[in-house]
């Protein structure tokens, strides 16, 4: 397809994004229509449709928004042309006054003094806006939009403010589209890592602890497993792995800039009458591991790595299971290495990034992400590094888009954007290049000429967060994990009470080879047995019966029903073993 044939498609994320914002003020415009006392706040597009913030007196129930909906595809029918036009701030204020839509006088009133002040109308109704949108509302197809959700949002996100409603919406170019993608979120819900964690056991949120996840015994082995492959892979590829301590004292945070930049995330404490500070990074403690030592040039590349808990002060209403929360275990690593050595090394960090993700089946996307607003260091050091990063992918060939004004406040970086089971994306793996902290670290190392210099540094992340990396794994595998990380891999279900005995030695068998095994010696007919063990999505069930016992046999079953027939104890050993020795998915 040709890039001009392409333009008015959602291929093109602009017009993507253009179509979902005209939705929006379809959206108000509806809404106004069928209730004029609401008062409208703001109405974006997003990475998945739109969304309109309202205050209204009354919540937008089930009922309503089926009605808001309909009004909604009327008004596309309407085809009512969309014409933008500008209004001097004076009468812009005045304007929204008489249509009494405080929360757009506000809007205006903080716009800056030299600011276009826009407005786009469609039939009766007219919105503040900067657009863009498309030209009439006859472009969107009423039969492919859908109203999805309404939540409480605070207005301008500041929690002390006025409590919205915000309506969520979808739509596409054709109905099939619709219905895919509402096929596709249906899925999702029953792979929400929330409930499988419920179901399977594996981890709880209380209120205790609002953020602060408790992970459960089976939760626990499957942590533990994922974290005995990270250390298994990160021995291969040459790291040592070292802990710093959760709290430090605060003088630590302002050497390293976290204070100015992250402070209101920062958690504090007072010991023996100084200031400290909850870390909510591991950066600065890694850098004062490097300093306990001098170091040479025959030292670099070093590559430390740290599975280090980190606190960050989150809002309530971001909290989101794993995926957002207040304390979370990041598997860091800081690479020191001279300049020559660079490309290599973020090579390397990529490599290594590309074995693990496939362990897990999934894909990436990169972002080169460039130089913030808020940031140190002098352009010509953030330009360097970011084209040393560019070229060092470019080499492997590696694809990447760029993601302007994104990187952290030290250095530009790759994010690296997991595609699941379902196509959605999660940020996870992240490789950073840093050479503000050296600096302000004072880090050295002899060089081949006896001077001293300063080492660049990397950090990287390859899961990230291992709690949301859990949640993530456990909704692209809709809680069914491969063998090698599932919490119980077999459990053998003995047909009547003459097998437990039996049930037990093969249960035994399999503990002392090392796989994760539980009996289920209950007085129930085999086939309830066979579907609970199923609903707990376990790789196999081992059905023993007379006939095994008979035949010194087991009968081994998958969790997708598949019976395997009756095979030796043995036999059944060494086909689970490989898949467990080889990462099978």
């Amino acid at each position: 397809m040709s890039e001009e044939s392409n333009l008015y498609t959602f291929e093109n994320e602009t017009y993507r994004k253009t179509y979902w914002h005209t939705c929006s003020h379809i959206l108000a415009q509806a809404v106004k229509r069928l209730y004029p006392e609401v008062k409208l706040a703001i109405g974006p597009s997003i990475d998945e449709g739109f969304y309109y913030d309202m205050d209204s007196p009354f919540p937008f129930t089930p009922e309503i928004m089926e009605k808001i909906e309909s009004e909604m595809r009327k008004i596309c029918k309407e085809k009512l042309k969309l014409e933008r036009f500008e209004l001097p701030r004076a009468e812009a204020v005045k304007f929204m006054e008489e249509k009494n839509e405080p929360y757009k006088v506000e809007l205006i009133n903080d716009l800056p003094e030299d600011a276009a002040i826009s407005f786009y109308k469609q039939g009766e109704f007219t919105d503040l806006c900067a657009g863009p949108h498309l030209d009439s509302t006859g472009r969107v197809k009423g039969n492919a939009v859908k109203l999805t959700a309404c939540n409480a949002a605070y207005w301008r996100g500041d929690s002390s403010r006025q409590t919205l409603q915000r309506i969520y919406g979808i739509a596409f170019p054709k109905k099939d589209e619709l219905d895919a993608y509402l096929q596709r979120i249906e899925e999702a819900k029953k792979r929400d890592h929330r409930k499988l964690g419920r179901e399977l056991g594996l981890f709880t949120l209380l209120e205790e602890g609002p953020g602060f996840p408790f992970f459960l015994p089976k939760g626990m082995v499957l942590r533990n497993t994922l974290l005995d492959y990270w250390r298994e892979v990160h021995k291969k590829y040459g790291y040592v792995e070292i802990s710093t301590p959760i709290i430090l004292n605060q003088d630590l945070w302002h050497r390293s800039g976290h204070w100015d930049h992250y402070k209101d995330n920062m958690y504090t404490t007072v010991i023996d009458g100084e200031d400290y500070a909850v870390k909510p990074m591991n950066c600065p403690g890694g850098m004062l591991v490097y300093k306990t030592e001098p170091h040479s040039y025959r030292d670099l590349p070093l590559r430390m790595a740290e599975l280090g808990l980190v606190h960050r002060h989150e809002m309530s209403g971001a909290l989101h299971g794993l995926f957002r929360v207040r304390c979370f275990t990041q598997d860091d690593a800081h690479i020191f290495m001279t300049w020559d050595q660079m490309e290599e090394e973020i090579q390397n960090v990529v490599r290594l990034f590309d074995e693990v993700y496939s362990v897990f089946g999934l894909t990436y996307q990169i972002e080169v992400s460039t130089m913030p607003e808020d940031h140190i260091g002098e352009k010509e050091t953030w330009d360097f590094a970011t084209e040393t990063l560019k070229r060092a992918i470019e080499k492997m060939g590696k694809e990447y888009v760029i993601n302007e004004g994104d990187g952290a406040f030290y250095g530009p970086k790759l994010d690296f954007h997991l595609a699941d089971s379902l196509g959605r994306t999660w940020q996870c793996g992240t490789i950073q290049l840093d050479m503000q902290m050296p600096e302000r670290f004072e880090l050295e190392y002899v060089g081949e000429d006896g001077g001293k210099h300063r080492p660049v540094m990397i950090h990287r992340v390859v899961l990230g967060s291992i709690e949301r990396f859990i949640g993530v794994i456990t909704e692209h595998f809709a809680g069914a994990f491969p063998a090698w990380l599932a919490p119980v891999q077999v459990k053998v279900l003995p047909v009547t009470d003459r097998a437990i005995p039996y049930a037990q030695d093969a249960a035994a068998q399999l503990d002392a080879k090392g796989f994760r095994t539980e009996v289920d010696e209950r007085n129930e007919k085999i086939g309830k047995k066979i579907r609970e063990a199923t609903l707990e999505k376990l790789p196999y069930m081992l059905v023993v019966g007379d006939r095994d016992m008979e035949a010194h046999t087991v009968s081994p079953r998958t969790r997708a029903g598949e019976d395997l027939g009756a095979m030796s104890l043995d036999a059944f050993m060494e086909r689970l073993g490989d898949e467990v020795r080889n990462k099978t998915i």
